[in-house]
């Protein structure tokens, strides 16, 4: 310990004693996480102090602090989804789980509607129309496409459903990647998206001329 060291050292020596004693592995060590949870109260506190002086000064903080969250919670979701993306949650891609024909997908849809839930009831119904358009080949079979993709695809070759199908691929993605909840009504649509192109034909390139 400090008080090993002699009475008569120089001021000098003694701090320079102090220093070899606290920098020993017994004493622990400020991590970069503290320092910058430090220097982050730090700024907080000069910021409050601040304002406290200043005429409207609570409301300028409350204002930034509404304009962090503005610009920190949309980045901190796409962070989220870019997440999930790598990880295989969701994975951006269509399929995932077993592979199932169109009318097993339509079969599990309907189970989860029964049961109310409707995110896996929207999500199942849409993994039945690619497997549809699939199976007539109105759309290559491709691993790994995603809902957005396959709306594309789709409405190249069934341009009467381009609109409802744009519409089914972001329902499927609020379900799946926006963490909206799904619906009765979001199931309707997607069911009756699926018995809409069921009916469709596709239009032949060069036949309208």
């Amino acid at each position: 310990m400090i008080s090993d060291v002699p009475v008569d050292i120089t001021r000098e020596a003694a701090q320079e004693a102090a220093a070899r004693e606290l920098a020993k592995s017994t004493y622990p060590k400020e991590s970069w996480w503290d320092r910058l949870l430090e220097g982050a109260r730090d700024w907080l506190g000069d910021l409050i102090d601040s304002a406290s002086g200043v005429p409207g000064g609570w409301f300028s903080i409350i204002l930034l602090i509404l304009i962090i969250l503005g610009v920190a919670l949309p980045v901190l979701s796409m962070a989220r989804r870019a997440t999930r993306a790598r990880t295989g949650d969701g994975g951006g891609e269509l399929f995932g789980g077993p592979s199932r024909t169109a009318a097993e997908h339509r079969a599990v849809a309907e189970a989860h509607a029964a049961a109310g839930r409707w995110s896996e009831a929207i999500r199942e119904r849409l993994r039945a129309i690619a497997r549809d358009l699939e199976d007539r080949a109105v759309v290559e079979r491709l691993p790994g496409r995603t809902a957005d993709e396959l709306a594309a695809e789709a409405a190249r070759v069934l341009p009467g459903a381009a609109a409802e199908l744009a519409e089914g691929a972001r329902l499927f993605d609020d379900v799946t990647y926006g963490d909206l909840p799904g619906t009765a009504e979001g199931y309707r649509r997607m069911a009756a998206l699926d018995e809409l192109l069921r009916q469709a034909r596709p239009v032949l390139s060069g036949a309208s001329r």
